[in-house]
């Protein structure tokens, strides 16, 4: 393997392509091999017919700090670093456990928005501690002159109601009546890159089914839909909780599979758990 130093042409690496509920992923083990990619480098891996394919690249790093097991680095197939993914966290977990990278279940990982601490279950599924939620506006970040539990967006001429809120990424959300017949095509974009969001934004489309079960979609900054949003999810029932519309443990469908969220409240950290697959291994040349 020859090292990367972004402008190298001819590196290869290896990588592993894997899901979370659909939300795919390219892994690299940033630990055992050199890893320096530009942003059109990431956007090439990203690429579904030229590249690997992939909603977003997740890296491995070895930990800058003592308190935590590892680093992860979160590239959007637009070639841009982000701070957080939900489902990646997941996948993360999974990937250096499986990789023999560490023999623990629970690991403690720094990403660009705080610690996470992700952990492998009995029974294959794997739980993502996110930490809290952030409503106020300038940690979203959100133009907003003060904290309000909606706020009323203007999107092309049409009035949304929607909750804007951070799980270490941006996210809007607003509730629809059938998330199929949603423009998430249409607005999903408008929604992204609106004003009022300075970094842009994830925009989520909520169906409420019951207290306990969410339909969702969304329209993730940097990728477009994506058929899973492991901190869209956790965004969407933390907004209904905290509009009175959800209880503290929801499952959220998704088109790429179910979700389940868990939240207790202001304050108190989001559990996210769901699926964590590795789809192949393979090694690539850029």
């Amino acid at each position: 393997m020859q090292r990367g130093n972004g402008d190298n042409a001819g590196m290869k690496f290896k990588f592993t392509k894997m899901h979370g509920a659909g939300n795919d992923f390219v892994v690299l083990d940033g630990v055992n091999q050199s890893i320096d990619l530009t942003p059109a480098q990431y956007q090439a891996l990203a690429d579904r017919h030229f590249g690997v394919g992939c909603d977003q690249i997740l890296l491995v790093q070895a930990a800058s700090r003592p308190d935590c097991d590892f680093r992860y680095r979160i590239f959007n197939a637009d070639g841009g670093e982000v701070q957080q993914c939900g489902n990646g966290a997941r996948c993360f977990v999974r990937f250096v456990h499986d990789q023999g990278l560490t023999p623990k279940r629970e690991i403690r990982v720094e990403t660009a928005s705080g610690i996470i601490v992700p952990k492998l279950e009995e029974d294959g599924q794997v739980t993502v501690n996110m930490g809290p939620p952030r409503f106020e506006p300038a940690e979203i970040p959100f133009i907003a002159p003060s904290r309000a539990l909606t706020y009323r967006l203007d999107v092309a001429g049409r009035e949304l109601d929607i909750s804007a809120l951070s799980m270490g990424n941006p996210h809007a959300v607003c509730i629809v009546d059938d998330v199929e017949k949603a423009p998430v095509e249409q607005l999903g974009p408008l929604i992204e890159h609106h004003a009022r969001f300075p970094q842009r934004v994830n925009a989520g489309f909520m169906q409420i089914v019951n207290r306990q079960s969410i339909h969702l979609r969304v329209f993730e900054r940097g990728s477009g839909e994506t058929l899973a949003c492991g901190t869209g999810a956790c965004a969407a029932v933390v907004a209904g909780i905290t509009r009175g519309l959800l209880d503290a443990s929801v499952r959220v469908q998704t088109h790429g599979g179910e979700l389940s969220i868990r939240w207790t409240g202001s304050g108190s950290d989001v559990f996210l758990t769901g699926p964590a697959i590795t789809v192949f291994q393979g090694e690539m040349e850029l």
